[in-house]
């Protein structure tokens, strides 16, 4: 698709950090929590949250050559007038009076959903699908950060791995992998409870599809308290009774929590819908058992629901462009010695990635002819948005 990965850079023309997250709106949520300066200083608020997404577009720069990105195009124009580049020990500085609040708060306001109807693959039979996964983050091993995030086992020295790990659990809209919303945690937490925060941004119409470490009674009461419908694979040794038998060889069922006798609560109703996949490269892992809160077979046909099910693979793709591509490498770790400065730079990722998200979603919008966003690459995105922030002078001032 030349003529829409061509599109990129134009779409990015005004420098992608400002085009989605304008001056005026980091100044709100810097505002809302508390964070306005009161004094002039060489850092203020706003360009620190810039510098934290510019740290993120250009992973893994050093701290000064970020900077140097992020003004080069604002010197070239002259908005800056006398400001001069600070240290290290001064950016360190300033992302503390920050902290990671304003970050985790402009991605709240700005993670939503990008797909329209139009949009392939971003709709089945009028819900959006969404799919929910989580990944795990290498971050910098010091003692706060070991005693916030923890650190996993290993079979070999002295039992723990080389580096403590975030947790983080992601919400994402299948048609764009967009990332509507995650939860960061730490190591000790397990993905299903980090899971639980995130039906705050679960609505009417969206149908969320999981692997099975989500298959959980509380997650699934709560997501359909919320709206949203839910399509998950369930693990083979899970019991599911027959409790009635539908024409199209599917069957409803309840699961319940192991304590909802002692606080009360009714069993959910859930459909279990069965069937084999023929993968001789796969022996011993062909039988799938799906449960849905669809509960109708002609509402959700069961063949159709197994057709759908493998759309959750969509989100399963965004921690390898965070990872992989956007940070720099699974190699690389988050830089930051604190836990509030680990935060800021996993909502700073996250926020580039739903920029560069939005820009592929608006460049298939205007393609000629219908498209998915998988027809366009995410390295391309992210080298033109960063050439943008260093070619194209910037919108704001600091």
């Amino acid at each position: 698709m030349v003529l829409v990965a061509s599109s990129l850079p134009d779409l990015a023309g005004v420098g992608v950090l400002t085009r989605a997250y304008p001056p005026a709106l980091a100044d709100e949520v810097v505002a809302a929590c508390g964070r306005t300066g009161q004094r002039q200083r060489l850092l203020p608020a706003r360009l620190v949250v810039y510098f934290l997404l510019a740290m993120a577009l250009f992973s893994p720069a050093p701290y000064l050559e970020v900077m140097r990105h992020l003004s080069e195009g604002l010197r070239w124009a002259g908005l800056w007038g006398g400001w001069h580049l600070p240290g290290k020990s001064g950016i360190f500085r300033a992302r503390g009076r920050l902290g990671a609040e304003p970050v985790a708060a402009l991605f709240a306001r700005c993670a939503r959903p990008l797909a329209t109807p139009a949009t392939p693959g971003a709709f089945w039979r009028g819900l959006r699908l969404t799919a929910i996964d989580g990944t795990r983050l290498d971050v910098a091993d010091s003692p706060p950060s070991v005693a916030a995030f923890g650190r996993p086992g290993s079979g070999r020295g002295e039992g723990v791995g080389g580096y403590p790990q975030a947790r983080v659990a992601a919400l994402a809209e299948c048609g764009t992998r967009a990332v509507i919303d995650a939860a960061p945690g730490g190591w000790h937490e397990a993905e299903v409870r980090l899971a639980e925060d995130l039906d705050r941004s679960l609505t009417p119409g969206m149908l969320v599809l999981g692997d099975r470490n989500f298959a959980s009674t509380r997650l699934v009461r709560a997501w359909t308290a919320a709206g949203a419908e839910v399509c998950l694979r369930i693990k083979a040794n899970r019991r599911l009774p027959v409790d009635r038998m539908l024409p199209d060889g599917s069957w409803l069922t309840h699961i319940q929590a192991s304590d909802d006798k002692k606080n009360g609560l009714q069993p959910v109703v859930v459909r279990v819908i069965r069937y084999r996949l023929d993968d001789p490269g796969r022996p011993g892992e062909d039988d799938y058992r799906l449960i849905t809160t669809l509960l109708g077979p002609r509402q959700a046909p069961a063949a159709e629901l197994a057709a759908l099910y493998p759309q959750r693979w969509e989100c399963e793709t965004v921690p390898d462009e965070l990872k992989t591509h956007q940070r720099g490498g699974k190699s690389v770790v988050l830089a930051s010695k604190t836990p509030d400065g680990i935060r800021q730079e996993i909502y700073a990722h996250l926020l580039v990635h739903h920029a560069l998200r939005a820009l592929m979603a608006e460049a298939v919008a205007n393609a000629p002819q219908p498209v998915g966003t998988d027809r366009l690459s995410f390295t391309t995105a992210l080298r033109a948005a960063r050439r943008t922030v260093t070619c194209t002078p910037g919108t704001f001032s600091p």
